[in-house]
């Protein structure tokens, strides 16, 4: 049996604004770059930061939606797969480029942080749920069981 997997999970920050763009056809085309950071241990046992940058290319509706909800700044998690593409250039050089095509695209801060991130705010529809323990929430309260005679195993 052989496995064939391409998913590629992001989350990070748009460092430019989306462009839109629209195919001969009509289909709506979005490219993006984004920012995530990778701790590393440095030679004299430092916690560091680096950024490391991804192209991103999202089509027809997650390209409208990244476009209207998302800019320079925004926080975003991408889900998609990663494309390796390659022509060759005007000087006869190979070239080669790795993409991300997001499938989808995912608000990662609250309404309030994006607008005090970026200037812009998401529709209410779409902001990222507020994370709130079962406590906070109202979760069920469970019954603690006093003896393993009732169980049946």
């Amino acid at each position: 049996m052989s496995l064939n997997l391409n998913k590629v999970i992001l989350a990070g920050r748009i460092v430019a604004e989306p462009e839109l763009k629209q195919t001969p056809s009509g289909a709506s085309v979005c490219t993006i770059r984004i920012a995530v950071n990778r701790r590393f241990q440095s030679r004299d046992s430092q916690q560091q930061n680096e950024a490391d940058f991804f192209n991103v290319t999202a089509w027809q509706n997650t390209a409208e939606f990244i476009a209207k909800y998302f800019h320079k700044g925004s926080a975003i998690c991408v889900c998609g797969r990663i494309q390796n593409r390659t022509w060759v250039d005007q000087s006869g050089q190979k070239r080669y480029m790795t993409d991300i095509i997001a499938e989808e695209a995912n608000f990662v801060e609250s309404r309030n942080s994006q607008e005090n991130q970026s200037g812009y705010g998401a529709p209410d529809a779409y902001s990222a749920p507020a994370y709130s323990s079962p406590a906070q929430t109202g979760a069920p309260k469970f019954e603690e069981i006093k003896t393993d005679d009732d169980l049946p195993f």
